[in-house]
């Protein structure tokens, strides 16, 4: 027995020598003669085991349909056909040599397509973009669909939108927007196309996917992401949208989704003015008791930009949006962090939270006096989602967060339910509810996934998202985190708009 415990002392005297002579020592030893060890492991984002089987779990106990639901949408009005195929590949079949990115508000040629492609995949960001050149970016769509793996998919907000409401069989979908033949086809039999919205001929989208840590040259994805690009002058011109307003009347909706505002950049600032102008007035001969929801994408011009905070948002109840459009906004407008070029890595909570709380106050109802719509913004970005909201106008927000974030880990690995050995918890476990005013330190609990903050009248929700691995496709995901937060919202009934 005294041999085995002087021993242990001679080995614990010899473990505690070597550690202060190499503290990474004891480790190797200690593996070796299998005893605990001394240091702790790598501290993980999610660091306690099953932080997403727990956060998945809570999801299907929390998520619950308002008691109030919607039971006619009208969606429009940009739709197309979206040709999806790998971006790397595809430049390399248009024999295009990979060098330098460059951001470019128009596209008129293959280098600029490469030039912008490559700006946006170092970022690992989203990004859309029109192409003038009309029979340059017909010869391009046409190796696009001709290339091994290519894939025709619904495409445009509206129809994205559209097709996601029509998973709900109680809700009637009215989908307006161009839609040809190929796209009338792909559409559920759901959804309601009015006769005006038929067209002989469709619009394509082309989408160029890029995997995380895929290379090209010297550029590497540090996340999945697209780049989408189209000559599309129906949607560019927003060319629906009075054919949209016009069947409200025999439809009777009682929430309208409007998208497809972006498109209208490519086309130059003479034609965006005035048919901005035409637009508000025909956002602002629906009925003031129908909630309107905007669904913004990606833009580069801050006039135009600054031109749909001022006269856009105002007469709209909500709106949905990402991480790039919601610094693009700030800087557009000057807002919080405006001097931010652009985000590192997951966008800090406390940033996003002032500019979210700064749109409601300028363009919003967050003072009781305004005049203004606005009340609701839902925020989602790779690692998490945050729903925000006037006190007093929508219910059920951490059910809708919630749902939004279920729906991108979904959709991404291509599921119907979240298999928790495909995803992993990206967002801060902790977090502050400003990065401008005085700091509140808040927290992320797996068993109750919605950290909830107040700043005045207004109301945050945030949940994490359960990030998928290897994501199958990432077009449309912001569209169906906006279609599935919507409904699992709820509208309060004392309150007009």
């Amino acid at each position: 027995m005294w041999r085995k415990a002087a021993a242990a002392a001679l080995l614990a005297l010899a473990v505690g020598y070597f550690y202060q002579a190499g503290p990474e020592l004891p480790e190797q030893i200690l593996q070796y003669i299998n005893l605990p060890s001394l240091q702790s492991p790598p501290q993980s984002q999610s660091d306690q085991p099953g932080f997403e089987r727990v956060i998945s779990a809570a999801w299907e106990t929390l998520i619950t349909l308002p008691t109030r639901q919607w039971s006619k949408v009208a969606v429009g009005v940009n739709a197309c056909v979206d040709v999806v195929v790998s971006g790397v590949g595809l430049l390399q079949a248009l024999a295009v040599d990979p060098g330098t990115g460059l951001d470019h508000e128009v596209l008129h040629s293959k280098e600029d397509l490469k030039e912008a492609f490559i700006h946006y995949m170092r970022r690992g960001a989203a990004a859309e973009r029109f192409f003038s050149d009309k029979e340059v970016f017909q010869r391009i769509a046409r190796a696009a669909a001709e290339y091994p793996g290519a894939k025709l998919y619904v495409g445009g907000n509206a129809a994205l939108i559209g097709q996601k409401l029509a998973t709900y069989p109680d809700l009637m979908v009215l989908l307006c927007g161009p839609v040809g033949p190929k796209l009338h086809e792909m559409l559920d039999e759901q959804i309601v196309v009015p006769p005006d919205s038929l067209q002989e001929t469709d619009e394509y989208h082309l989408i160029l996917e890029y995997k995380a840590g895929e290379q090209w040259g010297s550029t590497q994805a540090p996340q999945a992401n697209r780049f989408i690009f189209s000559h599309d002058v129906s949607n560019g011109e927003m060319s629906s949208l009075e054919t949209f307003v016009a069947s409200l009347e025999e439809f009777q909706p009682d929430l309208v989704v409007l998208s497809g505002l972006h498109m209208m950049e490519g086309q130059g600032r003479q034609l965006w003015e005035e048919r901005l102008k035409e637009a508000v007035a025909a956002i602002s001969d629906i009925r003031a008791e129908v909630p309107i929801h905007l669904e913004l994408a990606s833009m580069t011009d801050k006039d135009y930009m600054n031109s749909i905070m001022q006269e856009v948002m105002p007469i709209v109840s909500s709106i949905g949006l990402n991480e790039q459009e919601l610094l693009f906004l700030a800087q557009a407008g000057e807002g919080p962090h405006a001097d931010l070029a652009s985000w590192k890595g997951v966008p800090d909570v406390g940033r996003v939270s002032d500019i979210l709380l700064w749109i409601l106050e300028q363009h919003g109802r967050s003072d009781p006096s305004s005049e203004a719509d606005l009340t609701r913004i839902h925020f989602h970005t790779l690692a998490y989602h945050i729903l925000v909201t006037v006190d007093g106008y929508w219910g059920n927000q951490a059910a809708a967060v919630m749902a939004g974030a279920r729906v991108a880990s979904t959709q991404a690995c291509g599921l119907r339910s979240v298999d928790v050995s495909k995803v992993e918890l990206q967002a801060p476990t902790e977090f502050h509810s400003s990065h401008a005013e005085s700091q509140v330190k808040l927290s992320l609990n797996p068993a109750d996934p919605v950290t909830v903050w107040r700043r005045g009248n207004v109301t945050f929700h945030l949940t994490p998202v359960l990030v998928c691995k290897q994501p199958l496709r990432t077009v449309g995901l912001g569209d169906a985190i906006s279609a599935e937060g919507l409904v699992y919202s709820e509208l309060k009934p004392q309150q007009p708009f």
